[in-house]
């Protein structure tokens, strides 16, 4: 386009060329697809680039060549436009996440690239896209790193445990006979310490018996391996809650895990969750609506962060067992008339709002 076309393009049609302009991004492993839309959803441009440093800056420098660039969506914060999304937000791009196109658009419109991204533009522009991007770069982000290798290790600990009692099922009635009446701490402890040498034929590796010995051996090891690991996370995990959200282990019912996962929920930056609805319905704990005719009603939300939710419902109980406010609140919503799922559905939206309110009302000094 010319100099003459940009400029009467700009006076007769729409914005200036340094007018207004949103950005989408549509991620990927190795390279991001950006495009520019104006505020009338006009196309300012569509560009591939790196998923590097310097793949970012040389993203935003184009964007910002096209327009003032205030605000952008980006599918896959969490994941491939993770690293993206920290840089824009240094920029003071706010950054909203996009989630894929709905199956009926990519019917009509097709699957591309490109596409992608100027649909995460538009759904900016619309409205459509609110949910702010979380910043990452805080203490919620390292703690959602050692949480991260805490669930891996607790997992091929449950596997090692799962296969190293299935093999003492099949293995010698002798040596089951023996371990049988062991703790399982205590059963791990003798089997870590078994090798061939305790075998009978002593035939090497094809010998049935000295296989078994040290395919008991090596699990248990890993079992204790893992253990320890997870102890040492949990351990990073409490302090990191201890440090930096304290007012959380105070209530009732709220442990260190439990807290850990509700703030790796709410991000470093908290102010992007507006209300505690916000914050209820990302926890899925706020009601749906499920009505008909002259039928009103309100049933349980099964969308939103399902780890959150667990969470909150860890809390209920616990609070059902240990806390005599929650009981005496369970008696007379019982007493009303409501069931079971009704009374825990309103004490995980009451849990989620009283965690919203402790993080937020510390969230400026020091941000969490």
């Amino acid at each position: 386009m010319t100099t003459g076309q940009r400029s009467t393009s700009s006076t007769s049609k729409g914005p200036p060329a340094r007018g207004e302009a949103v950005l989408g991004v549509d991620t990927h492993g190795e390279v991001h697809v950006a495009a520019v839309v104006s505020p009338l959803g006009r196309i300012l441009g569509t560009r591939s680039f790196p998923a590097t440093a310097a793949g970012y800056r040389q993203l935003l420098a184009w964007a910002r060549a096209l327009g003032m660039v205030r605000r952008a969506g980006v599918e896959g914060t969490g994941t491939f436009g993770a690293g993206l999304s920290r840089y824009l937000l240094a920029q003071h791009v706010a950054v909203f996440e996009v989630n894929r196109p709905d199956r009926s658009a990519r019917r009509l419109l097709g699957k591309s690239d490109p596409l992608d991204a100027q649909a995460a533009a538009r759904a900016v522009l619309s409205g459509r896209a609110r949910a702010r991007a979380k910043s990452g770069d805080g203490p919620v982000q390292s703690a959602r790193m050692f949480k991260l290798a805490k669930d891996s290790a607790v997992k091929a600990r449950t596997q090692a445990i799962n296969q190293l009692k299935s093999v003492l099922v099949i293995t010698d009635p002798a040596l089951r006979e023996r371990l049988s009446g062991l703790g399982n701490r205590e059963l791990f402890r003798t089997c870590a310490r078994l090798g061939p040498c305790e075998g009978e034929a002593g035939g090497g590796d094809e010998d049935v018996t000295d296989a078994t010995f040290v395919a008991l051996s090596m699990l248990a090891q890993r079992i204790e391996q893992l253990t320890g690991q997870i102890d040492e996370l949990n351990q990073r995990l409490a302090g990191l809650v201890e440090r930096h959200a304290p007012q959380l282990l105070a209530p009732v019912g709220i442990g260190p895990d439990s807290a850990v996962t509700l703030l790796i929920t709410m991000g470093d930056n908290p102010e992007r969750l507006s209300t505690e609805a916000s914050f209820a319905a990302l926890c899925g704990v706020s009601p749906i609506e499920y009505s008909s005719g002259g039928r009103s009603s309100h049933r349980l939300n099964r969308g939103g962060d399902r780890q959150a939710n667990a969470a909150l419902h860890r809390i209920v109980f616990t609070r059902l067992r240990h806390d005599p406010r929650t009981q005496a609140y369970y008696e007379r919503r019982t007493q009303e008339g409501k069931t079971r799922r009704e009374i825990i559905r309103c004490l995980k939206r009451y849990a989620a709002r009283e965690v919203f309110n402790l993080v937020r009302t510390v969230s400026t000094d020091p941000p969490i």
